[in-house]
């Protein structure tokens, strides 16, 4: 009996180090993908400045009302607001003054046209609503844009870290439980 108690105890813990430092393995690859993919688009960032934005005017722009440029056929919205002392283009987040710098709110889906410039108007509804909101500037003299939402922020930052820490962690637990519980054995049977 004391035989087979021994085998199921190394066996139980073999297993519980697998899992352990599989969880380790987890997380310093998961660190990895994040140091290489989210860290530069942080540190790229230089939407750092909260400021507060009052709302100048918001129009809502159609393929016909963009003079000839080639932009898709969705409706988007137009944002002017002032900030830091001036007059400044109000953009969404990062990605949509990427995508098309002609507007300042995309819909989300582009599907069907009547459903985005519901989608759009809703927006618009809701900067005339609250006129007087924070958003984001860079330190730069002559950008004359400023983004809603960061897409890149300490808060996204600190998100993705959490998951891989909290594998990390327990990964690490279960390796120094096994460990001490080993000791302990050792200790015991010595006795």
């Amino acid at each position: 009996m004391g035989k087979k108690l021994v085998m199921a105890q190394k066996r139980g813990e073999t297993r519980a180090l697998c899992l352990g430092v599989a969880m380790v393995v987890c997380a310093v690859i998961t660190y990895y993908i994040l140091g290489t993919t989210v860290l530069p688009l942080y540190q790229k960032s230089v939407w750092t400045q909260e400021s507060t934005c009052y709302l100048i005017e918001t129009n809502i722009r159609d393929q016909e009302e963009l003079e000839g440029k080639k932009v898709p056929q969705y409706p988007c919205l137009w944002v002017n607001v002032s900030a830091v002392g001036r007059w400044a283009v109000l953009y969404h987040t990062e990605d949509t003054r990427d995508q098309n710098q002609q507007c300042s709110y995309i819909p989300g889906s582009l599907d069907n046209y009547q459903t985005a410039r519901a989608d759009v108007e809703k927006v618009r509804a809701k900067f005339h609503e609250h006129q007087v909101f924070y958003c984001f500037s860079t330190t730069r003299e002559n950008e004359s844009s400023v983004l809603y939402r960061r897409l890149y922020g300490p808060q996204t930052l600190l998100f993705s870290l959490f998951w891989p820490t909290f594998l990390l962690t327990g990964g690490l637990l279960i390796i120094a439980m096994v460990k001490v519980n080993q000791s302990l054995s050792i200790l015991a049977a010595q006795k």
